[in-house]
């Protein structure tokens, strides 16, 4: 049987997500590695948004990252990330939502010349202030084990924190600094982030996640 396609961009904070989940299911995947300025007519034609992460299973595609993480898990969570309470899709959502769109406009700036960068970032940052109380009193937001909410978020929280570290690091947000500093140090995140060369349709396919990372 051939292995579902999963279609990826590595730095995009979606598609890390879906390969943290592939990568804890041990579910193996032919990895397409793509570049967005450059998206392959194959991926075009497989993706109903033409954005990245996109899995096609053999019986459908799933075009959505938690999606991808929630079948991967459905074949395997040894860590046990979908027990988490109600509270952690309310989490998860967030976000997805606000915050994704305060964080847009404090990293692509120049894409958004109606709206005030640091401003964006103040409102950004009343979310991991939220995340910052969670984390007080456990290692994970939910106790002590990392859930589907942590490793939705994680990768977005990155994304934040390295548009400027050193203001980031000066934050008054200790357990959100460990937490993150943790994620980036895990074994689970070099394995998910292992660079594969972009997709090559003549070249021979690729697994992921690889038995040699």
């Amino acid at each position: 049987m051939p292995l579902p396609v999963f279609w990826s961009f590595r730095r995009c904070p979606y598609a890390m997500r879906a390969r943290l989940a592939l990568c804890v299911a041990e579910q193996q995947v032919e990895l397409r590695e793509i570049l967005l300025r450059d998206k392959p007519q194959a991926f075009r034609a497989a993706s109903p948004s033409a954005t990245v992460p996109c899995l096609e299973t053999g019986d459908e595609v799933i075009d959505e990252s938690l999606d991808i993480m929630r079948w991967a898990l459905a074949q395997n969570d040894p860590q046990g990330w979908l027990d988490m309470p109600e509270e952690g899709e309310a989490l998860i959502q967030l976000c997805d939502g606000p915050f994704k769109t305060a964080l847009d406009r404090y990293k692509y700036a120049t894409r958004f010349p109606d709206h005030d960068p640091i401003t964006e970032r103040a409102m950004a940052s009343a979310f991991l202030q939220d995340l910052e109380a969670r984390l007080t009193e456990s290692e994970a937001l939910f106790g002590r084990t990392r859930t589907l909410a942590d490793m939705a978020i994680l990768p977005f929280v990155r994304q934040f924190a390295h548009v400027d570290l050193v203001w980031f690091q000066s934050q008054p947000w200790p357990n959100v600094i460990s937490w993150l500093e943790g994620f980036k140090a895990s074994e689970l995140f070099g394995k998910a982030m292992h660079k594969f060369p972009v997709w090559d349709m003549q070249a021979d396919p690729v697994a992921f996640p690889s038995i040699e990372t």
